[in-house]
């Protein structure tokens, strides 16, 4: 026997009310001739429904099992393949939107592992892989039933540093600041990046991702010879949207967040040396943390 809650009045929030299954990971290994390709990704699958009777009143007639989700992915991966990320997951919604007539609502996650071909003096090995991560490759795809997909991709976790060509000054200061200005420091971030599609007519999504991973990396590094000037993280990061945007026609909107990740100078004195700056310290925590999300701006009337 089920029943309802004796607390006050409530409504569910039909964009926050969601289930699913998380980490299902799966390997795909495909075979031509001698030569082998693999896939791995890792899904998250959630999924809303019209109605809330599994949370109103225990019934759970409407649900489709947690474990059954699972399961598609397994079998669409059999069916359709694990070509791109973002193809895996328009492929999921697409499933789920139109086999369950109570699915109104899907979010898609994909997340894949970074698999390359081992590399012998210049060949690429034919079947010998080796996980080597830059960055962690993701896509999220969102879905309302009878809806067009809405897709953006990602990376994170794309640690990078720079020795010199970075400085801070002109902040606020006032009797809490201790921090001092500088025109030459170290910059070390971990970025996690986003941009969302207006349209993926045509898109090239593994082409594009490297487009934008490497649009970041420049900007953040600068020609190779000279480097470029970075007076603040907010600018770097809002140079490297303009960019993607720039390149990219069909990306309308960039989330970019890069902490500071802070190096700091090894107290050498305590053991009668001197520290001419070439001792520092990495320090995970605290640091700073910053943001830009950015859309095209559309024309005004």
């Amino acid at each position: 026997m089920s029943r309802t809650g004796s607390g006050p009045k409530m409504d569910l929030v039909s964009d926050g009310t969601y289930y699913g299954k998380h980490r299902v990971r799966i390997l795909q290994h495909f075979r031509h001739g001698n030569t082998h390709n693999i896939k791995e990704v890792a899904v998250n699958t959630h999924l809303s429904l019209a109605r809330q009777r599994d949370y109103l009143h225990g019934d759970n007639s409407d649900v489709i099992a947690t474990d059954s989700q699972k399961n598609t992915v397994y079998a669409l991966a059999k069916t359709k393949g694990i070509r791109t990320p973002e193809q895996f997951a328009m492929d999921l919604s697409r499933h789920f939107l139109t086999t369950y007539e109570q699915v109104v609502r899907t979010e898609i996650s994909v997340e894949e592992a970074p698999w390359h071909r081992m590399d012998h003096s210049g060949k690429e090995h034919v079947h010998a892989f080796i996980h080597r991560q830059e960055a962690k490759r993701f896509c999220i795809v969102q879905q309302e039933k009878n809806g067009l997909p809405k897709v953006s991709s990602g990376l994170s976790d794309m640690k990078v540093l720079k020795t010199t060509k970075s400085g801070f000054v002109g902040f606020v200061r006032d009797r809490f600041t201790s921090l001092p200005e500088t025109t030459d420091r170290i910059l070390c971030t971990s970025v996690r990046g986003k941009w969302s599609y207006s349209s993926v007519a045509g898109i090239d999504f593994d082409k594009t991702w490297e487009i934008c991973k490497n649009t970041i990396l420049d900007i953040f590094a600068g020609p190779p010879e000279t480097g470029m000037y970075s007076p603040s993280v907010q600018q770097t990061l809002y140079q490297a949207a303009q960019q993607i945007m720039a390149k990219v026609p069909q990306v309308d909107k960039v989330e970019l967040e890069m902490p500071n990740i802070h190096y700091l100078f090894a107290d050498l004195k305590k053991i009668g040396m001197e520290n001419s700056g070439d001792i520092l310290v990495p320090t995970d925590e605290p640091r700073g943390y910053i943001r830009a999300a950015v859309c095209r701006t559309t024309a005004r009337l």
